[in-house]
């Protein structure tokens, strides 16, 4: 019995230390196959092709489109569009002062001198406790400017100018390339509107009114954003408009109810010197409310004084205001289309025809297909101004 037993512990004891080796063999053997039976790294870049560089290009295409410039004008459409508007929101026109002020409304609705109280004694709402100098205000503006009293220095409506600037830009064919002159653009009433349309530094303006150019330049041009087309504004009088420069020429010059203030001498002094900074041809002058400067003449003195300075009329015209009942007359001159200088040949022509001889070319053809003809020395004599 315990021979079975001795026998079957020692199997036991033997088949565990076995399966170990069997299991590190076999591990072995695993571990030496395995790196054969993968590729190496050699081979698996060799098995690949060459990397390939891929350029992409990406074609972008721009299209500008350039704006067409504002119209000057403003259309039935427009009017009617606005009108629409009008209704849709209820807005009918008022019929009394008391119903208007009746709709006043806002935070501290005032006057304009209600205004320029608060202004002057406030300075507005809030305000920086420094003095002028050395606050944040870049430009300061008189309280008067602010409150835009300047607005009613005209006898009519600011909004007049609109129209005027609409009239003229219209009956010139105005384009913002174009050079424009006023005489007395006074606070830009219209010289705003202009500005506003032409390109930068074409717009020149003779003033001689210290108010109406501080108005101009400390309130307006900053207040509509205009600083940036740097018109030329000159302080001046008696028609002096040497500071513009010698070489400038003009497409339209214009003169709005100023020749009323002026002596007749001096509106022709001013005709004068202006009317060789004309563009030939292209250059218009326009003048409104009246010209007695030259109706006072008589129309055959003033015709020919015109003509003396290169100019001439061309007739009356009259707009309307969009937003109010006025109207307004202009009067234009422009220089007469240029007569061309006459060619020598051409002189030689009529000379000869008015003396019954033949003309050059005529003689020519004479001498050319009349060899031995007779006349053929006198022709050559012609030819060669002997006769």
């Amino acid at each position: 019995m315990a021979m079975p037993s001795s026998a079957s512990a020692t199997a036991r004891m033997l088949t565990v230390p076995a399966l170990l080796l069997l299991l590190s063999s076999a591990a072995l053997l695993v571990f030496l196959i395995l790196p054969s039976l993968s590729p190496s790294p050699a081979a698996h870049l060799c098995a690949c092709s060459p990397p390939t560089t891929t350029h992409t290009t990406t074609t972008v295409t721009t299209t500008t489109t350039t704006a067409s410039p504002a119209p000057v004008t403003t259309s039935p459409a427009d009017v009617a569009w606005l009108k629409s508007q009008l209704a849709s929101n209820s807005l009918p026109l008022l019929a009394s002062h008391d119903a208007w002020h009746r709709l006043r409304k806002g935070i501290n609705p005032r006057t304009r001198e209600q205004q320029l109280f608060d202004i002057n004694r406030h300075h507005g709402i809030s305000h920086y406790p420094d003095e002028e100098a050395t606050n944040h205000t870049a430009l300061p503006c008189p309280g008067e400017l602010l409150v835009e009293e300047h607005h009613s220095n005209y006898g009519e409506p600011w909004a007049g100018g609109r129209d005027v600037f609409e009239f003229l830009a219209n009956a010139s064919a105005l384009t913002p390339r174009d050079q424009v002159l006023e005489i007395g653009c006074g606070t830009l009433r219209v010289g705003l509107h202009f500005i506003r349309f032409l390109e930068a530094a074409k717009f020149h303006c003779l003033e001689r009114d210290e108010l109406s150019l501080m108005a101009a330049l400390r309130y307006e041009l900053p207040a509509q954003g205009l600083l940036y087309k740097r018109p030329m504004i000159v302080r001046g009088e008696d028609m002096d408009f040497s500071r513009f420069g010698d070489t400038v020429m003009y497409d339209l010059i214009y003169a709005s109810a100023v020749f009323l203030h002026i002596p007749d001498k001096l509106v022709w002094t001013g005709l004068e010197r202006l009317a060789g900074k004309l563009r030939p041809q292209r250059g218009r002058i326009f003048v409104s409310h009246n010209i007695k400067f030259c109706s006072r003449l008589g129309g055959d003195e003033c015709t020919r004084r015109l003509t003396e300075l290169g100019l001439e009329y061309v007739g009356k015209h009259t707009h309307d205001s969009l937003l109010f009942n006025h109207y307004e007359i202009w009067w234009q001159h422009h220089t007469p289309e240029l007569v061309q200088d006459k060619t020598a040949e051409e002189e030689e022509e009529e000379e000869a025809e008015a003396e019954g001889w033949p003309s050059p070319s005529e003689a020519e053809e004479i001498a050319a297909a009349g060899a031995g003809d007779p006349l053929e020395r006198v022709l050559l004599l012609y030819l060669d101004g002997s006769v």
